[in-house]
């Protein structure tokens, strides 16, 4: 543990627990004082089997007779910067235990070069109705665009529905245009195949007309609605 003057020297600092028996980072974080060691305590007073892949993947070193590695990777930040270190790690370090991306990941993380050059360069959008922005990078992936885009959203329903155009963005370009017939609640009921979320809503819709998807589409969306570090993966433009 660190004694109270190396605290104070480290300030904020990111760390790296790194499994002994291949040496691989399975967890990136940030803190102050003696946080890195927190998930080794965290394991030793659990209880039971309800735990996550990292609390996991601890227990697992220590029942084999070995330590967690931790390192720290970087020292004497102030937050902003720390959160800006531990984003761009958690990026170069696919298969990570963390729960949660790094911060500003879907909108300023890894990209391949020529992403890059097709983002900048694209044309900014100029919004000509009242449009729902909708970042969809992690969800993309792993469905239609459509079925990322429809739910499960946290708004209010009255704003939703003044929306004129929904436009789901991959990394500040926008990919796809929609028009919602309807916004409902984000139950099993209502969206077959998924869960109920509670406090969240989605849409049932159909592609934008042409006229005003190709206003959009391709498009990049301006700065100013692409705050870095922000939790909300939704906004509107005309609020």
């Amino acid at each position: 543990m660190f004694t109270e003057e190396i605290s104070n020297k480290l300030k904020t600092y990111v760390y790296r627990l790194i499994d002994p028996r291949n040496g691989e980072t399975f967890y990136v974080g940030k803190g102050k004082g003696n946080r890195v060691f927190s998930h080794i305590r965290a394991e030793e007073n659990l209880e039971g089997d309800d735990f996550d892949n990292k609390l996991k993947r601890i227990r697992e070193i220590r029942l084999a007779g070995l330590e967690v590695a931790h390192v720290i990777h970087r020292h004497g930040m102030d937050e902003k910067t720390a959160f800006e270190v531990e984003s761009a790690l958690i990026d170069a370090y696919p298969g990570l235990t963390n729960i949660v991306s790094g911060t500003g990941a879907n909108e300023y993380g890894v990209m391949h070069a020529n992403e890059i050059i097709r983002q900048y360069l694209a044309e900014e959008a100029v919004f000509k109705h009242k449009a729902l922005l909708i970042n969809i990078n992690i969800s993309a992936s792993q469905s239609s665009v459509y079925e990322a885009t429809l739910r499960a959203w946290k708004l209010s329903k009255s704003n939703a529905e003044e929306t004129e155009v929904i436009l789901a963005t991959v990394k500040g370009l926008i990919v796809a245009a929609f028009v919602a017939d309807e916004w409902l609640d984000a139950t099993a009921e209502n969206f077959p195949g998924s869960e109920d979320i509670p406090g969240r809503i989605g849409f049932v819709g159909k592609e934008a007309p042409e006229e005003i998807a190709k206003l959009y589409v391709g498009k990049r969306v301006p700065n100013k609605y692409r705050k870095r570090g922000a939790a909300n993966p939704v906004r509107y433009t005309w609020k």
